[in-house]
């Protein structure tokens, strides 16, 4: 039997690492302004993020502040979390500030802002757990994708209906059970006697890529970080035999 032998980082709070992490995060703008709202984003800072927006829009423009201070903190923020430095945690609170600071430029500007393309979101039905969506929602956003959220426990008529009025470039789900993941090829088959061969990108801890190569439209998405790229190739025009080439072996 192997004993552990030092015991000197069995209680360290990960928050503390985190917080070096914060202080080694790298700049993403050569603005000294911006760069200040892109590291209220990077340390999820939701209290503050109100106030130096507003200060901010008091010498850069709406959307300079978007790209250049929130957007590029984000992206920081997806680094870190590519790396295994942030968690989910981290994510989160980083996306409610981004979000935050958004509609505060929004509201600056009076419209809201230009979005790339529409991406539906789901987890399966009969499954609740969606940490897996929330953190593909986050970096969506960050990238300029407009979500639509359905949120867990969808049932497939929902998902369809959503993909039938929104017209995304894509859809996702995401399933933890193997029970529930049965729900994507239902799906896939619904959308595709509508003829909207959406590309359906699955994942989670249940889904594996023999799976959802299964069925037509079904691409298997290993990683949560690969949904902007994913979306971008859709947006571009990508079909899903394409993509599912590009992206699975």
């Amino acid at each position: 039997m192997n004993y552990l032998t030092d015991t000197s980082n069995i209680f360290t709070r990960y928050d503390l690492n985190i917080e070096v992490a914060q202080q080694g995060a790298r700049k993403v703008s050569g603005d000294e302004i911006l760069q200040n709202v892109a590291d209220f984003v990077i340390n999820g800072d939701e209290d503050g993020i109100a106030d130096v927006v507003k200060e901010t829009l008091e010498t850069k423009t709406p959307m300079e502040v978007i790209n250049d201070g929130l957007i590029s903190g984000m992206n920081e923020v997806s680094r870190l979390w590519d790396e295994g430095i942030y968690f989910l945690p981290q994510v989160i609170l980083s996306s409610d500030a981004m979000n935050m600071g958004i509609a505060i430029c929004e509201e600056k500007m009076g419209r809201s802002m230009d979005k790339k393309g529409k991406v539906v979101t789901h987890t399966a039905e009969g499954d609740i757990h969606d940490i897996g969506q929330v953190i593909v929602n986050a970096l969506l956003n960050a990238n300029g994708f407009e979500v639509v959220n359905l949120g867990a426990d969808v049932p497939v008529d929902k998902v369809v209906e959503a993909c039938r009025t929104h017209n995304p470039v894509m859809v996702t789900g995401t399933a933890l059970m193997t029970t529930t993941m049965t729900a994507f090829p239902k799906i896939a088959t619904q959308l595709k006697r509508l003829n909207l061969n959406i590309p359906f990108v699955c994942g989670g801890g249940a889904v594996s890529e023999e799976y959802v190569t299964g069925f037509d439209m079904g691409i298997w998405g290993k990683e949560a970080n690969q949904a902007p790229g994913m979306a971008e190739d859709a947006l571009g025009g990508d079909e899903w035999q394409a993509m599912r080439s590009k992206w699975n072996g």
